[in-house]
């Protein structure tokens, strides 16, 4: 309502300051010409009350694609320019094709243009005197193009949020996909598993399935629960991410996960963060299932143009579980998805996992 009603006041006030400028100008009404002169400035007046406002639900009048109204005040102003020639109607020329992009199609707002165009090159052949029609015309171009440009520029601005919110909205949906097929999918392996041996009356069995199915439920509650966090504006900074994963690890294992940060530490974008956090923790788990009771060392480190993160754990030292989920293809995947690279193979300490992301100008501190 308060943008509305500045916008009628603003209006309000120049058809005011049009009508009194009009009036008040000194050899307004040429010999001969009567009333036609004021009666055009009521014309010019009337049309502009009339013209609805940016913002409104109302349609454009056109007809045959030529803006009803603008068009009117054109004529009209071309006609006031053509008794007098210092009228104030150049600057609703002016302002009409100021507005004719903001209100029409490109198409129909050429329209406008060209007929105030070809309205001041019927006056300069009329009268013979071009300094009034050129400065016009040449202030009108300029006008359009400028508003036009604005136009452009608001066009594109929303269709990059527009594709932002796409983005985000993928991104969001494949981080629920990725949780949901990881945990789902290996507690529906488990309970069928506990149901098979159930039937076999083999029920110590079928209570280790159900507790690992349980374990994965919790796991992925833990998991959407640091999705949201992170893809929120007050999520943790990625090191404290970093320890309360080395925390889960020594929680579930008893093994130690040391965790090592160098260089200047930094806000990273959501979506790296996040990346960071899910191939650790896939990486530690995998740990778990394939190295039992081996260690964990997980190190993050920043660099002017990378942030690193290496997990390793010495050889195993018990029976593998060969598990299920994505595994290193999701995290090559995700890495990919951010211009990084991901490295999973034996090291001189074991085996080792590598992430490198690039760090955009964003991301760096200030």
């Amino acid at each position: 309502m308060g943008e509305h009603g500045a916008l009628v006041a603003l209006r309000l006030v120049m058809i005011a300051l049009f009508v009194a400028a009009q009036v008040g100008q000194s050899g307004l009404v040429p010999p001969g010409s009567g009333l036609l002169p004021v009666g055009l400035s009521v014309v010019v007046a009337a049309t502009l009350v009339a013209a609805p406002l940016p913002g409104t639900r109302r349609r454009p009048l056109t007809v045959a694609g030529i803006p009803v109204r603008l068009a009117i005040t054109v004529l009209a102003s071309i006609a006031l320019l053509a008794l007098a020639p210092n009228s104030p109607a150049i600057v609703i020329l002016v302002v009409a094709a100021w507005v004719a992009p903001i209100r029409y199609p490109l198409a129909r707002a050429l329209v406008v243009e060209s007929l105030i165009l070809a309205g001041l090159v019927t006056l300069g052949l009329t009268d013979h005197d071009w300094d009034t029609e050129i400065s016009v015309a040449v202030g009108s171009c300029v006008a359009f193009l400028a508003s036009y440009a604005v136009q452009q520029r608001r066009a594109t601005r929303m269709a990059e949020e527009r594709e932002a919110v796409l983005a985000e909205r993928a991104r969001i949906a494949r981080e629920i996909h990725d949780i949901l097929a990881h945990s789902l999918s290996a507690q529906i392996v488990h309970l069928e598993g506990a149901r098979l041996l159930l039937r076999g009356d083999r029920a110590q069995e079928a209570l280790t399935r159900v507790e690992r199915a349980r374990d994965l439920a919790k796991t992925g509650l833990e998991e959407a629960r640091r999705a949201v966090s992170a893809l929120r504006e007050d999520r943790v900074p990625l090191p404290a991410a970093l320890a309360e994963l080395a925390g889960e690890f020594h929680d579930a294992t008893g093994l130690t996960c040391t965790l090592t940060v160098t260089g200047t530490e930094r806000r990273l974008a959501p979506e790296a963060e996040l990346a960071m956090i899910r191939t650790a923790q896939e990486a530690l788990t995998n740990i778990r299932r394939h190295a039992p009771g081996a260690p964990a060392e997980v190190r993050l480190g920043f660099t002017d143009d990378a942030c690193e993160l290496a997990v390793t754990n010495p050889a195993a030292g018990g029976p593998a579980d060969p598990g299920t989920g994505y595994g290193l293809m999701g995290m090559r995947e995700r890495a990919a998805l951010l211009n990084g690279t991901l490295e999973a193979g034996p090291a001189s300490e074991g085996f080792q996992v590598r992430l490198s992301l690039p760090v955009a100008e964003s991301g760096r501190s200030r």
